[in-house]
Parts: C-alpha cells; sequence; structure tokens
C-alpha cells in the first residue's frame, strides 16, 4: 500500500532545510542540502508509521501566509 504525505519545507536561520509532516505529530527532521532532507524525511516517514497504530484521517488543505504588522 502506497499512502502519501504532505512535507512542509523551511530554511532555518543557520541555513539548515527543515521538515515536518502535519499529518504526523512529531515527524521532522533537517539537512543542509534538499536532497538529503528528502531521503531523511522519507526515512522518519516510515518510523513513526511504524510506530502509529491509525493513521490520522485529516485532510490537509494547505498553508497561508499573513501578514502582521509588528
Amino acid at each position: 500500500m502506497t499512502k502519501e504525505f504532505n512535507v512542509i519545507i523551511e530554511r532555518d536561520e543557520d541555513g539548515y532545510y527543515v521538515a515536518s509532516v502535519p499529518e504526523l505529530q512529531g515527524c521532522h527532521t533537517q539537512a543542509r542540502s534538499l536532497d538529503k532532507l528528502m531521503v531523511r524525511i522519507r526515512e522518519a516517514i516510515e518510523l513513526c508509521l511504524e510506530v502509529e497504530q491509525d493513521l490520522p484521517s485529516n485532510e490537509f488543505i494547505g498553508v497561508q501566509r499573513i501578514a502582521v504588522e509588528v
């Protein structure tokens, strides 16, 4: 069985790429390159799925960017 997951990718202040999977609590990783990040997040997803008994039924809709004056 194949399941697809949405991955959010950000870059931190030190230049590392950080990936997280909103559908899987605590599923995240980081790497210096995007290629390495994709390998690591796939591994993290596989590990999270080994621990998860029930797959979440939430549907990822998207990310919205909002500007706020500070």
